[in-house]
């Protein structure tokens, strides 16, 4: 009786950290940058030397899309301040409340000022199909 319990509880040991890793694993956006879950609402884009600030965009709106599963016409701020170093990545939220003043991109045409982006926009506007050797 006591073996059948021993195993299960081991295997729940076992399995607890790939839990953790599931929540946490990185996804290739269609730029071809990395992105992974943050938090209940964060989205960390890793850093690419050669990126543009609306890859970074491009990224963060493909993982909350295609991971996240989230609507197109959900609103994505970036919470990393514009004067931050980008050496550690840029964090984007889904949350208004821990958005970085000044930190949107400026963008013409309806919608709210609030310095966020749609996901639709991020992906539909800023995600290029990566080219090898061919930089625009």
């Amino acid at each position: 009786m006591r073996k059948p319990i021993l195993t299960l509880l081991a295997a729940a040991l076992l399995l607890s950290p790939l839990t953790a890793m599931a929540e946490t694993r990185v996804m290739i956006a269609q730029n071809g940058m990395q992105a992974r879950q943050a938090g209940p609402t964060e989205i960390l884009v890793l850093p690419r030397p050669s990126a543009r600030p609306t890859d970074y965009w491009c990224a963060a709106g493909d993982y909350a899309v295609r991971a996240m599963g989230l609507t197109n016409r959900t609103r994505l701020w970036r919470a990393t301040p514009a004067s931050a170093r980008v050496g550690n990545g840029i964090l984007f939220t889904l949350d208004e409340t821990k958005k970085a003043e000044g930190a949107g991109l400026s963008e013409y045409g309806s919608g709210p000022r609030d310095g966020s982006m749609s996901l639709g926009m991020a992906v539909g506007s800023y995600c290029r199909p990566v080219i090898p050797f061919w930089r625009d």
